[in-house]
């Protein structure tokens, strides 16, 4: 074989690596807390997801070539790789999801849903855009693109390239997947729910003894007052909460959830 035919060969190799790793990048971007955001440019986006498989590609395993250029061979893969791209994806952004809930549990238990609720892209109140916002940076600060490529590199020890997900295996892990989101986003916003419990049985019993008390007056100016103060206090520890969950995702995203 000439040096020419060898070269030749070696650039279909990675030429078909790169575009493997692509597709199973791609589909994560999409979904992936931070980077996949509306306000990030699509250019950016198409940026970021190409240095992504330039840095994941030495690491993973090497693909088979034989017929990789035959065109249902590249639809199997393009159906396996977007599919496990779009799961890993979906495992992140139900993390962010959590969050979101969250806030919108607070300010709902804090009477406090209605401001700003619409002022961006999603409609979240105040509380859930302040959370999402300081997790994102959270995430940046602590180098998330660097825990992508690890995310990345673990993901092909068990969704190979090229063969689908059980079917029943990848149901069972989503289902485990949202609990654990709804689970996370009740205990971050329990304490707003407890203290908008107290404050209303408080409310009825005032109501109850001095019926003549306009107690609406009285009781908005303080849970409004508490649920910010509640929020200045616990924000830091939630994020914290979040944040050790994320990474335990991040490293170990098909373990077992509790």
């Amino acid at each position: 074989m000439t040096a020419a035919a060898e070269l030749m060969t070696l650039a279909q190799t990675g030429l078909w690596q790169a575009l493997l790793v692509f597709l199973r990048v791609g589909a994560l971007m999409a979904l992936l807390p931070g980077f996949s955001e509306e306000v990030v440019p699509v250019r950016i986006k198409l940026g970021l997801a190409v240095a992504l498989t330039v840095v994941t590609i030495p690491a993973v395993p090497e693909m088979p070539l034989e017929k990789a250029w035959e065109f249902w061979v590249f639809l199997r893969f393009l159906a396996t790789e977007t599919i496990a791209g779009l799961a890993l994806g979906i495992a992140l952004r139900l993390m962010i999801l959590a969050l979101q809930t969250a806030g919108s549990m607070a300010a709902q238990s804090s009477s406090l849903s209605q401001i700003a609720g619409g002022a961006a892209a999603e409609p979240l109140p105040a509380m859930g855009h302040i959370l999402v916002i300081g997790a994102l940076a959270l995430l940046m600060m602590m180098g998330l693109h660097v825990r992508t490529v690890e995310f990345l590199i673990e993901s092909y020890r068990v969704l190979p390239a090229g063969h689908f997900p059980s079917p029943s295996d990848l149901t069972e892990w989503g289902i485990a997947g949202v609990s654990r989101a709804f689970a996370l986003a009740f205990t971050l916003a329990a304490p707003f729910v407890i203290v908008s419990v107290i404050y209303n049985l408080t409310l009825g019993v005032i109501n109850r003894a001095m019926p003549q008390l306009m107690v609406a007056f009285v009781g908005a100016p303080v849970i409004t007052f508490g649920g910010l103060a509640l929020l200045f206090l616990l924000a830091p520890t939630m994020l914290v909460v979040w944040r050790d969950t994320f990474m335990s995702v991040l490293a170990n995203p098909f373990g077992a959830v509790p």
